[in-house]
C-alpha cells in the first residue's frame, strides 16, 4: 500500500466519522421528539401476532399451557367464614379462640394504616386523570402528561393487586379470548386493536361449572324446550385496565366473566352477528322474498304490464331494505342485551376501584396471617401434640416455653401483620 492510497483512506474514514458523529447528534436531539412525530407505539404488536395463531388453531379449548399461565391464589372465604373454619378445626377451646379473634383485630389495626397510606398515595396519582372528579376543573393535561400519569397509577397499582390475591392474565391469554367464541354466547363483538394502547386483565377465584344466569349473554334455547347450561371457565372477579387512543384510561371491576367473553368488557367494541345467525336471517329473508315475488310479483307483472326488469329493480331495493332494517334490529336487540349484562357484572369502577382493592387486600392480608398463625404453630418440633397454648402476651400471640420454632414462628407472624 502505497502513502497516498494510504492518505486517502484517512481521509475517507475521517470524513465517515464525521458524518457518524454528525448522524448520532442528530438523532440524539430528535430521538425525544419521534414519540411525538411518529404517535404512540404499536404495543399491541406482539398480540396481534398471537390471535393470528390461535386463528390457525383448531377448536382451542383453553389457552396454551393454562396451568402454567393463571395460578390462583385467592383464598374462597371471607375473613369470618375463615375464623370460624380454624376455630371450629384448630382453636376449639376458649383461650384458644380468644387469643385467635384477638389475633385477628390486632392484625386488623396493623394493617389498616398501611392500605390507607396505599390507598392516599394511589387516589392522589389517580386523582389529575379521573374522569369523575366531582371538584372544580384543573388545567387540562396534554396527551402525554396523561399518558405518563396513567403509567404511575398502574406501577402503583400492580403491588396492591398482588397483595389481593388477583393474577395477572397473559398476553395469550387475552388472545385466545380475543379469537375464541363460545357457542353459548349468541352476543360477539368486534374489537379493533388498533384504537388502543395497553390493555390489562387481572383475575381472581377461577370456576369451572355454570355461571349465573344473569352473567350469561344470549343463552340459546331449543325448539321446544330450555338446554340447561353448558359448563365454562369464568372468574369471580376481573379487574381491566385499558387505553384508547382518543379516550382515557378505564378503570372497571366485573364479576362472574367467562374467559372467552373477556372482549366483551373492553370500551369502544362493535356488536357483530355471528355467522349461523346471518345466514338464518338470509335464508328467512329469501324464503319471504321468493313468496312475495311469486305472490304478488306475478299478478303486478301480469296485470299491470310492467317490465320485467323494473320489477325486479324495485323487488331488489324492497328486499335490500328490508334486511337492512332486520339486520339492524337484530344488532340493536343484542347490544341491548350486552348492555344488561354490562350493568350487572359491573361492580365498580374508576376511583371506586381503588377504594374496594384496598379493601379487599387488607381482607386478604389478614386471611393469610390468620392461615400462617394457624399452621406455623403446627410445625414439626413445635407444641408436639398440644395444638395451642394459652396466650400470654398482649399482642395476642402465643408465648410457649420451648424457644426455637414459637420464637422463629412469632416473628414470621410479627413480619406478616406488621409488613
Amino acid at each position: 500500500m502505497t502513502v497516498e492510497l494510504w492518505l486517502r483512506l484517512q481521509g475517507k474514514g475521517l470524513a465517515m466519522l464525521h458524518v457518524t458523529r454528525g448522524f448520532w447528534g442528530f438523532r440524539v436531539r430528535v430521538w425525544p421528539l419521534l414519540p411525538a412525530l411518529l404517535g404512540p407505539p404499536r404495543a399491541l404488536s406482539s398480540l396481534a401476532a398471537k390471535m393470528g395463531e390461535y386463528r390457525k388453531m383448531w377448536n382451542p379449548r383453553e389457552p396454551r399451557d393454562w396451568a402454567q399461565q393463571y395460578r390462583e391464589r385467592f383464598i374462597p372465604f371471607s375473613k369470618e367464614q375463615l375464623l370460624r373454619l380454624l376455630i371450629q378445626e384448630f382453636h376449639s377451646s376458649p383461650a384458644e379462640k380468644a387469643a385467635l379473634e384477638a389475633f385477628s383485630a390486632h392484625v386488623d389495626f396493623c394493617t389498616l394504616f398501611h392500605y390507607h397510606r396505599i390507598l392516599a398515595r394511589l387516589q392522589a396519582l389517580y386523582d389529575p386523570i379521573n374522569p369523575d372528579r366531582e371538584t372544580l376543573e384543573q388545567p387540562s393535561l396534554t396527551d402525554p402528561q396523561r399518558l405518563s400519569n396513567e403509567q404511575e397509577v398502574l406501577q402503583a397499582l400492580q403491588p396492591l393487586l398482588a397483595q389481593a390475591n388477583f393474577s395477572p392474565l397473559s398476553e395469550d391469554t387475552l388472545a385466545y379470548a380475543l379469537v375464541v367464541h363460545h357457542p353459548q354466547d349468541e352476543v360477539q363483538v368486534t374489537v379493533n386493536l388498533d384504537q388502543y394502547i395497553y390493555i390489562h386483565f387481572w383475575a381472581l377465584g377461577q370456576r369451572v361449572g355454570q355461571m349465573p344466569l344473569k352473567s350469561s349473554v344470549g343463552s340459546r334455547r331449543g325448539f321446544f324446550t330450555k338446554p340447561s347450561p353448558a359448563e365454562r371457565r369464568y372468574f369471580k372477579r376481573v379487574v381491566l385496565a385499558a387505553r384508547t387512543k382518543r379516550g382515557h384510561l378505564v378503570l372497571k371491576s366485573f364479576k362472574d366473566t367467562p374467559l372467552e367473553g373477556l372482549e366483551q368488557l373492553l370500551p369502544e367494541l362493535k356488536v357483530r352477528t355471528p355467522t349461523l345467525q346471518r345466514a338464518l336471517l338470509n335464508l328467512m329473508l329469501t324464503v319471504s322474498g321468493v313468496a312475495i315475488f311469486v305472490n304478488v310479483g306475478m299478478v303486478v307483472l301480469t296485470d299491470l304490464k310492467v317490465a320485467t326488469s323494473l320489477l325486479l329493480l324495485l323487488f331488489a331495493i324492497f328486499m335490500g331494505l328490508r334486511a337492512s332494517k332486520m339486520f339492524e334490529q337484530r344488532r340493536s336487540a343484542q347490544s341491548l342485551e350486552l348492555a344488561h349484562m354490562l350493568y350487572y357484572r359491573s361492580t365498580s369502577n374508576n376511583s371506586e376501584l381503588l377504594s374496594a382493592l384496598a379493601l379487599r387486600a387488607q381482607d386478604e392480608h389478614t386471611k393469610e396471617a390468620l392461615l400462617a398463625r394457624s399452621f406455623l404453630a403446627r410445625r414439626p418440633g413445635g407444641t408436639q401434640g398440644s395444638p395451642e397454648v394459652p396466650t400470654g402476651g398482649p399482642d395476642g400471640f402465643a408465648k410457649r416455653p420451648r424457644p426455637s420454632a414459637d420464637r422463629t414462628s412469632e416473628s414470621s407472624l410479627r413480619s406478616w401483620s406488621l409488613m
